[in-house]
C-alpha cells in the first residue's frame, strides 16, 4: 500500500505541465486530489477540478470553501501554479511585475494561508513549493521571473521556520527548463523554434529538457509522510545546470 493512500492533496496549476503530472502521480498512489487552476486542461479523472485564479483573494476563498464541503483535512499542498516573463529590468513594466508576483509569490502565499488551518488537522502535513533553478542562478532576460522565484524560495524557508513546531513541513523543488506548455508557447514565438530549443537543451548539462514527471517525482518525495524529518529543504531537478561545469 502506498504511503499516500487515503491522503488528501491540493495541487495548484493542476491542468497542465508539472501540476498535471503531480496530480496524476498522487492519484495513482491513492491520494484524493483537488486540482486548482484557471482551466481544467487535461486533469480529467486525476483530480476534482476547482476553478480558481490564485492571483485573486476572493477566488481562493471560494475555492477553499468548496474544498471544505468535501473534506475537513488537507494532508498535502503542492504550490505549482506559476507564470513566466521574458526580458530585463529595462523591459519590464509595472503591470508585468504586479502580474507575475501576484501569481508566483502572493498567490502561493494566499493559497498556503487558506490551506494551513486544514493542514493542521493532518497527521503528516506537507507543503511543497515548485520554485526554479532561476531562483539561485542567473539567466539572461528572466529578471521578473527570476525575482519571483527567488522570493518563493525565501518564502519556503520562512514558512518552514514558522510552522515547524506545528509539524507542518515546507520544502521546495527547483526545476530547470521543463517540457511544459509554457515552453511550447515560448518556442512558438521564436524566429527559429528548432534552434531555440537546441539552445535551451544545450545549456543543461544532460543535454535535454527536464520532464514534468521527473519534477513531480521530487514533489512526491518531499510530500511523503516517510520524509517526516525533511523541512526547509530544496531539491534541484535541473539536469546538472546549477552544480556542474563541464568542459566544452
Amino acid at each position: 500500500m502506498s504511503e499516500f493512500s487515503g491522503l488528501v492533496a491540493v495541487v495548484t496549476g493542476a491542468g497542465s505541465g508539472i501540476g498535471l503530472a503531480v496530480s496524476r502521480l498522487l492519484t495513482q498512489a491513492g491520494a484524493k486530489v483537488f486540482g486548482i487552476d484557471v482551466n481544467q486542461g487535461e486533469l480529467g479523472s486525476s483530480g476534482t477540478y476547482i476553478n480558481c485564479d490564485i492571483s485573486d483573494s476572493a477566488s481562493v476563498t471560494a475555492a477553499f470553501d468548496a474544498i471544505k464541503t468535501e473534506t475537513p483535512v488537507i494532508d498535502i499542498l503542492a504550490n505549482i501554479a506559476g507564470i513566466g516573463a521574458i526580458g530585463t529590468v529595462e523591459d519590464a513594466t509595472d503591470a508585468e511585475w504586479q502580474k507575475v508576483l501576484q501569481v508566483n509569490v502572493v498567490g502561493a502565499s494566499r493559497v498556503s494561508a487558506a490551506a494551513i488551518p486544514l493542514l493542521r488537522k493532518s497527521k503528516s502535513p506537507a507543503i511543497v513549493n515548485v520554485c526554479s533553478i532561476a531562483a539561485i542562478a542567473g539567466f539572461p532576460k528572466r529578471a521578473v521571473y527570476s525575482a519571483s522565484k527567488g522570493a518563493l524560495l525565501s518564502l519556503t524557508l520562512a514558512m518552514a521556520a514558522d510552522h515547524v513546531k506545528e509539524g507542518i513541513r515546507v520544502n521546495a523543488v527547483n526545476p530547470s527548463t521543463t517540457e511544459t506548455p509554457w515552453i511550447d508557447r515560448l518556442l512558438s514565438k521564436a524566429d527559429d523554434p528548432k534552434a531555440e530549443r537546441a539552445n535551451l537543451e544545450a545549456r543543461q548539462p544532460m543535454g535535454r529538457l527536464v520532464s514534468p514527471v521527473e519534477v513531480a517525482s521530487a514533489v512526491l518525495y518531499l510530500a511523503s509522510p516517510n520524509q517526516a524529518s525533511t523541512t526547509g529543504s530544496i531539491i534541484s531537478v535541473d539536469g546538472g545546470t546549477q552544480g556542474l561545469r563541464l568542459p566544452k
